[in-house]
């Protein structure tokens, strides 16, 4: 197979553009790992079977939030997905052991030092403008002291990417990676955040260094990154150009796993005003996913699509101009035991659905990449690909 290089990748005039957008949700991400092993072999397969393809032959821009973040990035190198399993298992192991004083509220739960060392194992001293990137990326953070999302990406026609005549600021080519992934996965509670040199100190002209202080990209209405990935990539700030057309963009989106909604009445504890406000608060994170989800679904034509409410049904022929600007194929599994038995035909009960829901226990890991394996098996299907 001819495989595209990392120039070609990013030209608008090499068509048609593949993305793959992976999701936040913590050690969930086994999940995405177990769907992305029969991507990569459906593809391998249809490119003649070379043991060296990677996602990175295949797709022109791979991103995530969080989780999805890691494994997107070690993509975008050219690792295989079975490099990324491997990583990621040692990762979670090592990561997720909270300390004796760590409970969420007063200290975060989880030491960010092993993020970081962790990070820096995998990837080193890479920078978003290395050259050892094989196609585009994009990692979705949060920065927090001013509220702004933060899409950044490898590409060379950033707005931000270079460095600036007079100016003080650190262009983005030379973030390091590490800490660019990092604080796409420093989900509050959990992880300390990320500080990031915005702008260097500049004695001579008396301007002082600017730190930003990065949370999750979850944190954001990207936890689902898909929308903002084809944002990035064709609207013209980001300096993709991409155009977009039911045969000139496609767009696989991998999920981590949807938790139960059903949150039921407050009764009891559930009835103070905090547990109101928590509540709230996580139903509008899946308030904004669903919204992702909906807006891939009107924009694109979508084989995958599921029924989003009793009203929208999967907004088949819903096209904003009357025509798909895309394809869309979306693979998540619910979290709920009606779903597990009509979909994937197993038998879970709502108190051990609601235990692999959880974003930070190791011991889940085998269990949702058995998961994962199969309902990436019943979903994800050669026909959903074409032929590079």
């Amino acid at each position: 197979m001819a495989t595209r290089s990392f120039e070609q990748h990013l030209d608008p005039s090499v068509t048609p553009k593949r993305i793959l957008a992976l999701d936040g949700g913590g050690l969930r991400g086994v999940l995405t790992v177990a769907i992305l092993k029969r991507v990569e072999d459906i593809l391998r397969q249809k490119t003649g079977g070379d043991a060296g393809f990677r996602l990175s032959d295949y797709y022109d821009l791979i991103g995530g939030t969080s989780t999805g973040s890691i494994i997107a990035a070690g993509l975008s190198l050219g690792m295989s997905v079975d490099e990324i399993r491997k990583h990621y298992f040692a990762l979670g192991e090592e990561v997720f052991k909270p300390g004796l004083l760590s409970f969420g509220v007063l200290n975060q739960r989880y030491d960010a030092g092993k993020v970081a060392a962790a990070l820096k194992g995998v990837f080193g001293d890479v920078t978003l403008g290395s050259s050892s990137f094989k196609t585009g990326l994009m990692v979705m953070s949060k920065r927090l002291d001013t509220g702004s999302p933060w899409p950044m990406t490898n590409h060379p026609k950033g707005r931000y990417f270079a460095a600036k005549e007079g100016s003080n600021a650190v262009a983005n080519s030379d973030y390091p990676l590490w800490s660019v992934v990092r604080a796409s996965t420093a989900a509050p509670t959990y992880f300390d955040p990320e500080a990031i040199v915005i702008k260097a100190a500049d004695p001579a002209r008396n301007l002082p260094e600017v730190r930003g202080e990065f949370v999750d990209g979850g944190v954001s209405t990207a936890n689902n990154p898909s929308l903002q990935l084809v944002l990035a990539a064709t609207v013209t700030g980001y300096g993709f150009g991409w155009q977009m057309g039911e045969d000139k963009l496609a767009v696989t989106s991998v999920g981590t796993g949807r938790a139960n909604a059903q949150l039921g009445l407050s009764t009891g504890l559930q009835s103070v005003a905090a547990a109101h406000g928590i509540k709230a608060l996580s139903s509008v994170l899946e308030d904004c996913a669903d919204l992702v989800e909906t807006m891939m679904q009107w924009m694109s034509r979508s084989p995958t699509a599921r029924e989003l409410d009793r009203d929208m049904g999967t907004l088949e022929g819903c096209h904003p101009g009357g025509a798909p600007c895309l394809t869309y194929h979306r693979y998540n599994v619910h979290f709920e035991p009606a779903w597990f038995k009509d979909r994937m035909d197993m038998d879970l009960g709502k108190a051990e659905l609601d235990e692999l829901a959880k974003m930070d226990k190791p011991k889940n890991m085998r269990r949702l990449e058995e998961i994962g394996i199969e309902a990436a098996k019943r979903f994800v299907q050669p026909e959903h690909f074409a032929a590079p």
